[in-house]
């Protein structure tokens, strides 16, 4: 708490739960097994996704400047993608694919599937950028340079948010590869953070339908360092990977409550 702060802690308190632990055992075979070697684990998992409305922030960027409200999408996507687990427009769409694939193999009987059609759901200039954002390296340069000739304009505050985002993300934030190999987990991290573009939309319906089985086996932790006590860089590490996860988190959470208050 004296590191974090109170009001930085309150802030993530209010939108996303996350779990602190440093603990000598790993999950194995789901039964908990000693690390070894005097070396303990620093974790730290979900239980609970943020949520993040985007869609109407979105669209006034777009109104601001053609381009901008895709650009503003897609550099936060990338951003969360370094870090965290999230789901997002491309899970819904994987999901949908897999209802499709599902409803062929049932022949007649798949009629009685309702697909969510969530492409249809995304805002146009999503859509448009779909299959620019194939031509990656491209893409992220362009989309980085239209921000930063708006970030002096009226939304240069979310602009600013999201820039310290970016930055926050190229920095190295090691998870032990062993401690996961060894954990024999179920499942992938469930997602910190839930992206969709408005309350109920296509998105949405999605994750409801998938996060009734998130939690039926156990997942792995959405930051896992492991260290020896007894070794001062490797102390200094976990500790410098656990600060810049949570500044990470505060300006992600910070610029979520700020686009909340767009109705």
């Amino acid at each position: 708490m004296g590191s974090i702060g109170e009001e930085q802690w309150n802030l993530l308190q209010r939108n996303v739960e996350y779990h602190f632990s440093v603990s000598d055992v790993a999950e194995q075979d789901g039964e908990e097994m000693l690390l070894g070697r005097g070396r303990l684990a620093v974790t730290i998992e979900c239980g609970s996704a943020g949520y993040l409305k985007i869609g109407p922030a979105v669209a006034a960027l777009e109104k601001e400047g053609e381009g901008l409200g895709a650009a503003f999408y897609w550099t936060l996507t990338y951003a969360l993608y370094r870090i965290m687990r999230i789901y997002n427009h491309d899970d819904a769409l994987l999901y949908e694919e897999r209802m499709r694939e599902y409803a062929e193999d049932e022949g007649e009987n798949g009629e009685q599937y309702e697909f969510p059609e969530v492409e249809k759901a995304l805002p146009e200039c999503v859509q448009r950028s779909l299959k620019k954002e194939e031509d990656h390296p491209t893409f992220v340069r362009n989309a980085r340079r239209l921000l930063v000739q708006h970030r002096t304009g009226r939304y240069r505050s979310w602009i600013e948010h999201l820039r310290k985002i970016d930055r926050l993300s190229r920095l190295k934030m090691p998870c032990d590869s062993e401690f996961r190999e060894d954990g024999g987990y179920d499942s992938i991290p469930l997602p910190s953070l839930l992206v969709a573009f408005n309350d109920h939309d296509a998105v949405v319906a999605c994750f409801d339908e998938e996060s009734q089985y998130m939690l039926e086996g156990s997942a792995e932790p959405t930051l896992a360092v492991v260290f020896s006590p007894q070794k001062v860089e490797e102390v200094k590490n976990a500790i410098r990977t656990l600060r810049r996860f949570v500044a990470f988190n505060v300006k992600l959470f910070e610029l979520v409550e700020e686009l909340q208050q767009l109705r």
